[in-house]
């Protein structure tokens, strides 16, 4: 479900943050103080920021600004759990999930991670944007 089709009483925090790494650092601490004011059990939360900073660090590094110049981050918590989403400008490639990491490669695990600490994750596209959702537990 993305955040636009909501019920009115779901709390949606939505953050324009700059196309830079800075953000990330940023973008957790408002979603641990968002998810302390709403109870969440503090591993969920440890998990949750886990896997924003995942989202946010590969639309910086691997997709190019929102028209804007900025990226997107929401959150939000309901009967599903947190729901957590991270909008670029759409890159080149999309994320996949990856099944066989070479041991010896650098990168590459990042969506595994998110892979198992959530129970759904995707991708939507538009023309100029792209969005990654990730579903965790709460």
């Amino acid at each position: 479900m993305s955040s636009a089709t909501l019920p009115a009483d779901v709390s949606v925090v939505d953050v324009v943050l700059p196309h830079e790494v800075s953000a990330v650092a940023d973008a957790r601490r408002r979603l641990a103080g968002y998810l302390k004011r709403a109870r969440v059990a503090e591993n969920a939360r440890d998990d949750a920021q886990l896997v924003l900073s995942e989202l946010l660090s590969n639309a910086i590094r691997y997709a190019p600004a929102l028209p804007t110049g900025d990226v997107r981050a929401a959150w939000w918590v309901d009967k599903a759990g947190i729901h957590l989403e991270v909008t670029d400008g759409r890159g080149e490639t999309e994320p996949q999930r990856i099944t066989d990491a070479h041991p010896e490669s650098v990168g590459g695990r990042g969506l595994a991670i998110v892979d198992i600490l959530a129970s759904n994750w995707g991708v939507r596209t538009a023309d100029t944007q792209r969005t990654v959702y990730a579903v965790l537990p709460s």
